[in-house]
């Protein structure tokens, strides 16, 4: 496997599918026609060098790819649903052009609005369910003579039980499942080019639904990390200062992390797999077999953005001619 650096992500009946300055959606229509859309990507924090530092671009990644991933989540949300009423469809063909443009204009405001709020949403209740809410709880024991050694180890145990149950909940729903079709897909894609094969359908359906670089696994990652760099608060005598030490911490932990599955991604030694397993394990809960269908709305997602045939001739010497 050689990395190509492709990422994405599944949003509602579709793709996004990211390489350099680009990123892509492709959504299946209620119609069954794919819309497709190329944009270029640009970070929100902008293009200073310190942005590019180890563990600091680890952190403007995690935050950057939040709001894009959202934003892409919403888009796709508008496609998917877009059939719109009569009534609404009258009122738009009465306005002026001055007036669409304001209504436009209003409407891309309140876009944005909501797209940061469902952000900083998602990030407050994150941090408060799977840092804040374990060491709470693990505190607990120490009504029956636990000490801070023991609260932080049942924090771990506390933490990784959260989270694998969240998964699991969320894998049993049923709109959630057909994401997970569309992870799986989006991965398969990956995978097909970075062994070497053409990006054709059947290659792709046969390709893993499990990837290295996947956001289940970095998100594990930050569980383990933080379960480890947590012990450093054992020798704190004060609990508000150890429960909001995790708090600060967080930006630190995301960072490391990053680092460490750009490296696992990269790498393809004894070490990296070993570090990627728990991660690609929990994978099989994300991700979910895919359809045809899928399958070709991913390849459409890749190759708005990267040419996989020039790709594989420089990687791996194979010659394309479809």
């Amino acid at each position: 496997m050689k990395p190509s650096n492709i990422g994405g992500q599944a949003v509602m009946e579709g793709i996004m599918m990211r390489h350099k300055d680009k990123y892509s959606i492709a959504v299946r229509r209620p119609d069954q026609e794919i819309e497709l859309k190329v944009d270029d990507y640009k970070c929100i924090f902008g293009n200073s060098p310190i942005l590019k530092k180890p563990i600091i671009r680890g952190i403007v990644s995690f935050i950057d790819s939040l709001v894009t991933g959202t934003r892409c989540l919403m888009y796709s949300a508008e496609i998917v649903g877009e059939e719109e009423d009569e009534e609404e469809r009258r009122k738009n063909e009465r306005l002026t052009e001055e007036e669409r443009a304001k209504k436009k204009e209003k409407e891309d405001r309140l876009f944005k609005w909501l797209l940061y709020g469902t952000v900083a949403l998602s990030i407050v209740a994150s941090i408060a369910l799977f840092m804040l809410l374990p060491y709470a709880l693990a505190s607990l024991c120490r009504k029956v003579g636990a000490s801070e050694f023991v609260v932080t180890i049942l924090e771990a145990f506390v933490k990784l039980a959260l989270f694998a149950g969240y998964m699991f909940l969320i894998s049993r729903t049923k709109d959630i499942q057909r994401t997970f079709m569309y992870h799986g897909a989006e991965h398969k894609c990956i995978n097909c080019v970075e062994n070497g094969l053409p990006l054709t359908v059947e290659n792709v359906m046969k390709s893993s639904r499990l990837h290295k670089r996947c956001g289940t696994s970095f998100l594990f990652l930050v569980m383990m990390v933080s379960i480890v760099m947590h012990f450093v608060f054992v020798m704190v005598p004060v609990y508000w200062v150890r429960l909001f030490g995790r708090l600060l911490m967080v930006p630190v932990v995301a960072g490391i992390s990053f680092e460490m599955i750009q490296w696992a991604g990269k790498s393809d030694n004894a070490c990296s797999n070993f570090l990627s397993k728990p991660g690609m394990a929990m994978q099989k809960l994300t991700t979910k077999e895919p359809t045809e269908d899928m399958a070709e709305v991913a390849i459409k997602a890749v190759e708005a953005v990267f040419d996989w045939r020039a790709y594989l001739k420089e990687e791996f010497g194979v010659q394309d001619e479809a």
